[in-house]
């Protein structure tokens, strides 16, 4: 399980260290792709798998469904790990996310997301705002 909040900056490459409590859960290689609020998403290969598999069986005829696919799977791109613990944000991501240098790696249960420190900041406090409003929304849930 991945969980808490980090701080790096991306090298002149695009190079992005990722947390060193994340990469044995990571592993070698992981899936990084646009993800929700303006994030990236990175994905351990077994739960990509797991996550493609789900994404494969939505309903062609929906168009929702189709949108949601097609945007999530043409920003996928396979991710190294190098000897350094880095890996490298291709342009168009680093694009979507907002992410030019300074970016907050954040643990999300089974995905790791990458934000623009500036927008990670924005969205904390928005978020801190209406904290206790979204717990009891969530109460709804089950949880």
């Amino acid at each position: 399980m991945f969980m808490g909040e980090y701080q790096h900056s991306l090298d002149a490459k695009g190079r992005l260290i990722i947390p060193a409590k994340f990469r044995e859960e990571l592993g070698l290689s992981a899936v990084m792709t646009r993800g929700l609020d303006n994030c990236l998403f990175l994905f351990p290969q077994s739960e990509w798998e797991i996550l493609e598999e789900k994404l494969k069986s939505l309903p062609l005829t929906k168009s929702t469904a189709r949108q949601f696919v097609r945007f999530f799977f043409s920003g996928a791109t396979e991710c190294d790990l190098d000897k350094q613990g880095r890996i490298i944000v291709p342009q168009n991501l680093r694009d979507y996310a907002n992410v030019e240098k300074d970016a907050t790696v954040i643990g999300v249960s089974n995905r790791i997301e990458i934000w623009s420190t500036e927008d990670w900041n924005a969205y904390m406090a928005k978020a801190e705002d209406a904290y206790e409003e979204i717990a009891e929304n969530i109460v709804e849930l089950g949880i």
